[in-house]
């Protein structure tokens, strides 16, 4: 049997995470339209094969598929919504796939707008960061409904290996600020124990091995505390995103009605990392020991 037609993707927003997302749908055979508002970042998808469009309805025309990758809700709205956004180049029946991470109800209000054109949409916000992005292993959150992600889970299986329906639209976001919540704040946790450990003479490299090998053990710990322990600061995941996504949370959980306190914590140390400059650099820039306990400007 001959092999199916492969979707025409758009894909726009060609940052850390959305440059290899795209790549690895080229190299899966995907034809692909991409768009950036930076056209610079657009020359190494268009060296490998995808066309570069002018802005996102020409994206919107050209594809069935539309992916958007941007950095925060009033981008996302722009893209989709704005002037010669998206939603001006739709076609009837296709599908827009939102992986940023945004405001839940940003999410609803999106795609109320796209069902009035016939045209369906799947939250698909990620984590597993740049390294993810790159090995097309990212965990992806999905909210829509079934039918939809049925069909484009072929699509999502080239950029992730952890694909789960997490419920209706919106709740994609909802997972992904769950996520955040435990994955920063148990991040939070980590940095301060292995800054305490390096203030008490200790080995960091063997606590990092001890403290993994029983109850303390996480992901961020084996993961992210080699880069506090070799003071690699560069960004894989950075600050000024992990702060945006904390500040979600915060907002949804007061709209729940819900005290999140260890999340203010959390949320009022990445504040402290980006005044002092550090916005751009990785998430793991909560355990520098010259920044948390001497105030100094940042010099990394």
């Amino acid at each position: 049997m001959a092999e199916l037609t492969k979707p025409t993707i758009g894909f726009i927003g060609l940052g850390a995470m959305g440059q290899p997302m795209a790549l690895n749908l080229l190299r899966a055979g995907y034809p692909l339209v991409v768009y950036n508002r930076t056209p610079e970042r657009s020359k190494a998808l268009s060296a490998a094969g995808a066309q570069v469009a002018n802005s996102p309805a020409t994206v919107a025309h050209q594809a069935e598929i539309v992916i958007t990758m941007v950095s925060d809700s009033a981008a996302v709205e722009i893209v989709i919504l704005g002037d010669n956004g998206v939603i001006e180049g739709l076609q009837t029946g296709s599908v827009v796939i939102d992986m940023s991470t945004i405001a839940p109800k940003v999410t609803q209000k999106i795609a109320a707008k796209l069902a009035e054109r016939d045209v369906a949409m799947l939250d698909a916000p990620v984590s597993g960061g740049v390294a993810g992005a790159n090995g097309g292993s990212l965990s992806i959150m999905v909210g829509g409904e079934a039918a939809v992600v049925a069909r484009c889970l072929p699509i999502l299986q080239t950029l992730g290996q952890k694909i789960t329906h997490v419920g209706a639209v919106g709740m994609g976001q909802n997972t992904k600020l769950c996520n955040q919540i435990v994955g920063m704040g148990t991040l939070a946790a980590v940095a301060e124990g292995l800054r305490f450990a390096r203030a008490s003479g200790l080995d960091v490299t063997q606590i990092i091995e001890v403290l993994g090998a029983g109850a303390a053990g996480s992901w961020q710990l084996a993961n992210t505390g080699k880069l506090i322990d070799a003071q690699d600061w560069r960004p894989g995941f950075r600050v000024a995103l992990a702060l945006k996504d904390m500040r979600l949370a915060l907002t949804e959980a007061e709209q729940l009605g819900l005290d999140l306190t260890g999340t203010e914590t959390t949320t009022d140390m990445f504040e402290r990392l980006v005044r002092s400059g550090a916005g751009e650099l990785g998430v793991q820039a909560l355990g520098a020991q010259e920044l948390n306990e001497k105030g100094s400007p940042w010099t990394a």
